[in-house]
């Protein structure tokens, strides 16, 4: 490999876990809130930031000092060795502890094969030990947390490779960035089904009404990974925030108040002693024991009411640095006052829309709602609809389901929530959106909801589609626009035409006329806006959903 190939993989590995960073920075604040298990502590996003702040300075460092030394005059042992044990060394936390696992899983599969090219088979390979080796971290490992996400991102890119075709051993950098970030891309979509899936497995996590925030978190990882790889913004990984609760679920350890980590170091010429004996003596003294490294260099996470017990026993055996020591009992607190602060003065109740579309969604956001992503078909089930009330950090919520075939799962999942929750029967999105108008966070649900529903009998919505099939009747043909006004099929052919036919009537007694252009639209906004008569006023905003060219309202 030429050697200014070589250097460039140093960088572009570099880049990589430059944008892993960025993704994590970017949703920390979310990941802490959603951290309820082992303890409601609040801090899995700081870790998760540590753990890879750590890595990134030792390749940093590893960069400065190699001068002009190639790749290969470094070593990709060397390299994933150092980045390794940064891993270990900066973790920090349940969460931190096991993603450090995970590096070094992969680590571990890529010394392995020196020599051979970094592929999405090679890749494949990285993941599974990497999934492997955080299990095998955790003494009594936990279904529906971060193991369980990696393992299930792992088994889908395994098994997506058998419709892949051999990377040519003359691929250049852009082509094996392509490769590898079209399988990552498999791993996070499967990664955010298995998050969802997340309090499925694990009771305390549906209580809460979050999902796992170590899970979360990875996946987020992986999609900052994927837009390095692509030079671009990434991969939309669903948003899931935690609500503002008044009471919090009890877990394992609450009766300890330390989060206590350090690590530990082999005196010169000499080696640590059994993993197993260390444990035993920790877990005398505390709970959720992490013990991880080797027997040169380990990493010591416990929770317990005596720090220094822990530390007293490696003294004699190495040098014990790193020593972090959290009161969790305060930060649990700091955690309940942000959620509660998040909710805004005197909040009661909050709002989840059901929507298609990034553009749509920044609306309802922008109006004080929280989103829940329906899909392209706008068809989430009951359960996803439940736990999209649970994120809502209010007490009460109303529900705008946005769609006919969505309200009876919302009122299902209404009458299964422990909250005072009320659905307003919303069947467009872009209804909903003018109904957020009537809606006050400090009153009660009851009240939003019957001021939001009078609201919407002011306002009338119409769409413009492709057909997605001929009309029986023979008045359109596939591919063609149709064109409705609420229920009602009211012009089909050219799209200009059909809007054109669509905005003449609703805007016959309108003030304001409101168009949400979807993905694929074939008209522009300055096309569109010839359309509409000048004495009405008009909005136009890029909506993004998927199924219908134009969303359309008028009040």
């Amino acid at each position: 490999m030429p050697q200014s190939d070589s250097h460039s993989s140093l960088l572009r590995f570099r880049s990589i876990l430059r944008g892993a960073l960025a993704a994590l920075e970017e949703r920390r604040s979310e990941i802490n809130d959603l951290n309820v298990f082992p303890v409601a502590d609040g801090d899995t996003g700081d870790n998760m930031v540590l753990t890879i702040q750590g890595c990134l300075s030792e390749l940093d460092r590893l960069a400065e000092e190699s001068g002009d030394r190639s790749l290969d005059e470094i070593g990709r042992e060397e390299i994933v060795d150092l980045v390794a044990r940064a891993a270990l060394l900066s973790a920090r936390g349940n969460s931190g502890v096991i993603l450090s696992q995970l590096i070094r899983g992969a680590a571990e599969e890529l010394i392995s094969r020196p020599g051979v090219l970094v592929d999405p088979v090679l890749i494949a390979m990285a993941m599974q030990r990497a999934a492997e080796r955080a299990y095998a971290s955790v003494r009594e490992p936990t279904e529906g947390t971060i193991l369980t996400v990696m393992a299930d991102m792992a088994a889908a890119v395994t098994a997506k490779l058998a419709e892949l075709e051999p990377m040519p051993a003359d691929a250049t950098p852009e082509d094996q960035n392509a490769r590898i970030a079209d399988l990552l891309e498999v791993a996070v979509i499967e990664g955010e089904a298995s998050v969802k899936r997340s309090p499925d497995l694990l009771p305390v996590l549906k209580t809460a009404g979050v999902v796992d925030s170590g899970g979360y978190g990875v996946v987020v990882l992986f999609a900052g990974c994927v837009a390095a790889l692509r030079g671009e913004h990434g991969l939309s990984v669903a948003r899931h925030t935690a609500p503002a609760r008044t009471t919090q679920p009890e877990h394992h350890s609450s009766t300890f108040r330390y989060c206590t980590n350090f690590a530990v170091t082999a005196n010169s010429g000499s080696k640590l002693g059994s993993h197993d004996g260390y444990v035993d003596a920790l877990e005398s003294i505390g709970d959720s024991v992490l013990l991880v490294g080797d027997q040169v260099t380990l990493r010591v996470h416990i929770h317990t009411d005596e720090p220094e017990r822990a530390t007293a026993l490696f003294i004699d055996q190495g040098n014990v640095s790193r020593l972090d020591v959290a009161d969790m009992s305060a930060q649990i607190a700091e955690r309940d006052e942000r959620l509660a602060a998040d909710s805004g003065p005197g909040a009661r109740c909050g709002t989840l829309a059901i929507v298609a579309g990034p553009g749509i969604a920044a609306l309802y956001r922008s109006m004080g709602a929280h989103v829940l992503d329906g899909g392209e078909t706008l068809n989430p089930s009951t359960y996803e609809i439940l736990a999209g009330i649970h994120s809502v950090p209010t007490e009460e919520v109303v529900v705008l389901p946005n769609s006919r075939n969505v309200f009876m799962a919302a009122q299902a999942a209404a009458e299964m929530s422990e909250r005072v929750v009320h659905v307003v029967e919303s069947s467009e999105m872009q209804a909903g959106l003018a109904a957020m108008v009537a809606s006050e966070s400090s009153r009660p649900a009851a009240e939003n909801a019957a001021q939001m529903t009078e609201l919407l009998g002011a306002v009338r919505t119409g769409s413009v589609a492709m057909a997605a099939r001929a009309d029986g009747e023979g008045r359109f043909e596939e591919g063609e626009a149709v064109g409705y006004v609420g229920d009602e099929l009211l012009a089909w052919g050219q799209p200009e035409t059909t809007l054109k036919a669509v905005l003449d009537e609703l805007a016959a007694e309108a003030e304001i006329v409101s168009i949400f252009s979807g993905v694929d639209a074939p008209l522009g906004d300055d096309q569109v806006a010839k359309l509409v008569a000048p004495d009405v006023e008009l909005e136009l905003h890029d909506g993004g959903q998927p199924s219908r060219w134009w969303l359309l309202s008028a009040e």
